[in-house]
């Protein structure tokens, strides 16, 4: 008989019979709970959907497009932050509620090196005064060493080298706050700061919903025989979602065979998940070279007049393939070269780690400063007639 059923009756009774054992169960249908289908786009009971700019600075209802410009009322009145004096610390984003921000668009008129270095995002969750992100604003964007790419990737994105998006969920219990600071050199102003956080609020999140987290760090140069931390002093549960690595190498050949680690609740001498060398955790094989995909790629792999060794930023997102912990995580690579054979090496190296943990931070490691930031990175390559930036 069921070879003979239209298998449209089939999915039709199916969804009858779901729907049903939801009801009885005291779950709206119109829940996730209920979703048999990804394909479906069901609709989170209590969800809406809000967004921030400079112009509706707490997402209010009916609130977006109201301030006057020249043009008249309700004409792009008040678009960005007209500008962050240097040492100033804007606030984009501060509300109460529960829910879950699902978009950041940012862009800037000044995109040199020192910008991208100096320009600090911090983002903090229900009420903790630790801020759960502390990362320059063009790493966490994606791109090592200062620099700005046209980039593609699951998570983040920069459109055209000057558009700056990330697609990663930032779930909130009671508040969210995010700021930006001005840390550039010379008293620098960054005048034009536009923005828009696109987020929802719900009712409530389930219990074990982890928090968005987001660290950096450079060691310049790397200790020999010592691994370089991406992450560490991580408190569970959580997963590891990914990371950018930028490597500025301090000497000739191939600087790429050390072994990617993860050390999982507990691990003291030897990770529980150690991988084979550098270019194999970021899916490529036998070096490197410029490339992207979704979940991994090298927006950067170049040598210039300022620099003669190799200069490359990778990045690697784990969402089909996330590492998860239940009490602590620690992270590492493994500073390896090879010239007919292999060999210890150091070498400029930073990153910026991605995770999500149910609680807050209680303490992140603190920021390199400025120096230490901005030290020996590149000026961007001129860009070709008819390309320069607006």
């Amino acid at each position: 008989m069921l070879r003979s059923t239209p298998l449209c009756c089939l999915w039709s009774l199916a969804l009858l019979l779901v729907t049903v054992g939801c009801r009885e169960m005291g779950l709206s249908p119109a829940g996730n709970a209920c979703d048999i289908d990804a394909g479906i786009p069901v609709i989170p009971d209590g969800a809406v959907g809000r967004a921030i700019t400079w112009e509706n600075r707490d997402g209010a209802v009916g609130g977006g497009g109201k301030a006057a410009s020249k043009l008249g009322p309700t004409r792009k009145g008040s678009p960005c932050i007209p500008e962050v004096k240097n040492g100033e610390t804007a606030t984009l984003m501060d509300v109460d509620g529960c829910g879950v921000i699902r978009h950041i668009w940012i862009t800037i008129p000044d995109r040199s090196p020192q910008a991208m270095r100096n320009m600090i995002l911090r983002m903090y969750w229900d009420g903790s005064e630790v801020p759960s992100v502390e990362v320059p604003l063009g790493d966490f964007f994606g791109v090592a060493h200062g620099q700005c790419r046209v980039l593609t990737t699951a998570y983040v994105t920069q459109v055209l080298g000057r558009g700056f998006n990330s697609y990663f969920a930032m779930p909130f219990g009671t508040h969210a706050k995010i700021t930006v600071t001005n840390d550039m050199p010379d008293g620098k102003k960054m005048g034009a700061f536009f923005f828009q956080i696109d987020y929802e609020l719900r009712d409530r999140l389930p219990a074990n919903t982890g928090r968005f987290h987001a660290q950096f760090r450079r060691e310049n140069p790397t200790v020999l025989k010592r691994d370089y931390v991406i992450l560490d002093n991580v408190e569970g549960p959580g997963c590891f979602i990914g990371c950018v690595i930028g490597v500025r190498a301090l000497g000739p050949h191939w600087w790429g065979e050390g072994e990617m680690k993860f050390y999982i609740d507990g691990d003291t001498d030897y990770p529980t998940i150690c991988g084979t060398g550098t270019e194999d955790y970021f899916e490529a094989a036998w070096g490197m070279e410029e490339y992207q995909t979704p979940y991994a790629g090298c927006p950067i792999c170049m040598t210039n007049d300022f620099f003669k060794n190799q200069l490359v930023s990778l990045y690697r997102f784990h969402e089909k393939d996330p590492v998860y912990f239940r009490k602590s995580l620690k992270a590492t690579m493994q500073q390896i070269g090879w010239h007919q054979g292999l060999f210890e090496r150091s070498d400029d190296w930073c990153s910026v780690a991605y995770w999500y943990q149910v609680k807050p931070v209680k303490q992140m490691p603190t920021l390199p400063d400025r120096a230490a930031r901005i030290a020996d990175i590149i000026e961007p390559p001129k860009p070709k007639q008819g390309q320069e930036p607006r």
